[in-house]
């Protein structure tokens, strides 16, 4: 492996990092910084790479390609045990035969911490776990999020610099899984870990991280904060994997510096030039808007029209699918308020929609 120099003000960096299996690249050149105390979260489908990942920042796995520093330390030949990594597995991963105290205080008398220093270290974290008064209890006798606190003061106790999450939510119901994201967050921000997320839930990722790292075959296609992951996608699939939204077709207008004019109907938009180098002006664009920019106008101010195809009642909005087969082949989603929606648009109806803001990105035709 070729030399490099490691980044020594970050926590985890990953240098051209690959990995594959067989002839299969699960993990493609990873480059890749994460700072002290920073909620990194690795997000995509289902074999994008980044469990992969993960397990090569833990040691479980071993590079092909590259190097994996942590605090500035070259650790791509150390093994896990040495790397100072605590990890919580998708399954928990506890010691059934093991008293909840005995499961937490694993990590430190495998490093061989004296006695007392355990049962302090213990008492503490699992005061912080809200889990005191459990400690003689054994698994089984646990609910799921009180497993997955056993599981998360494990992996804190020995003091890590990084903290592993690889889906730690998935075996909870929707209402625990939402309090424990909340309780997660509130810890690791306390304790100010390092912290890497493995997920697919965009809601996951986009409510609890500092950053996000956005995985497509075995690529990061792209880095970046939350909101700006939402409003201002590199390509077509962060587009489409981050949040819900509709494909339109727009027309190229004109370059004006760093952005782009692009027109649907009567409405010019300002969306970001980059995606659409190279593209000519009066081209067809293919024009990414989220359904909360759609809103139910005036036939003088309408830059669409529509047959509402479903209205999906959600509680605080209303979801409207409509058909617009001008602009678009896929039926269009439009989020409205249920005060001003709800029993308003039967399927059928027609509708006039208008674009609300600027707030939009564009990119070429998937055919070209």
């Amino acid at each position: 492996m070729n030399a490099v120099t490691p980044d020594r003000d970050v926590a985890v960096q990953l240098d051209g990092v690959s990995k594959r299996f067989g002839t299969s690249i699960a993990l493609d050149s990873a480059w890749l910084k994460i700072d002290r105390g920073e909620f990194m979260t690795l997000l995509g489908p289902s074999g994008c790479g980044k469990t992969t990942l993960l397990n090569l920042v833990a040691g479980f796995l071993a590079p092909d390609d590259g190097e994996i520093f942590i605090d500035g330390a070259l650790v791509t030949d150390v093994p896990t045990f040495a790397r100072k990594t605590g990890i919580v597995f998708q399954n928990y991963a506890l010691f059934p035969h093991m008293t909840v105290a005995n499961n937490v205080a694993y990590g430190l008398k495998a490093r061989g911490v004296a006695k007392a220093e355990i049962n302090t270290r213990v008492a503490e974290i699992l005061a912080m776990m809200k889990l005191t008064g459990f400690e003689d209890r054994k698994p089984r006798q646990l609910s799921g999020g009180q497993q997955q606190r056993v599981a998360l003061a494990r992996a804190l106790v020995i003091r890590p610099k990084v903290l592993l999450l690889d889906e730690p939510f998935s075996a909870l119901d929707k209402n625990l899984r939402a309090s424990m994201q909340v309780e997660v967050k509130e810890i690791q921000r306390s304790l100010g870990v390092t912290t890497i997320f493995v997920t697919h839930d965009q809601s996951e990722a986009l409510s609890l991280s500092d950053r996000i790292a956005v995985m497509s075959g075995g690529r990061i296609c792209q880095i970046d904060k939350p909101e700006a992951l939402y409003r201002r996608p590199a390509d077509r699939f962060v587009a489409s994997f981050i949040g819900e939204g509709s494909w339109l077709r727009a027309t190229l207008e004109r370059f004006e510096g760093s952005n782009a004019v692009v027109r649907i109907g009567k409405t010019a938009l300002t969306v970001p030039a980059g995606p659409l180098t190279g593209i000519a002006r009066g081209a067809d664009v293919d024009l990414f808007i989220r359904p909360e920019h759609l809103h139910v106008s005036s036939v003088n101010d309408a830059t669409l029209d529509g047959s509402v195809a479903a209205s999906i009642y959600q509680g605080g909005h209303v979801d409207l699918y409509v058909d617009m087969p001008q602009v678009s082949p896929a039926r269009v989603l439009m989020r409205l308020n249920a005060k001003d929606a709800n029993g308003m648009w039967d399927a059928g109806a027609r509708i006039m929609i208008g674009v609300s803001g600027n707030d939009a990105v564009a990119f070429p035709p998937a055919s070209a």
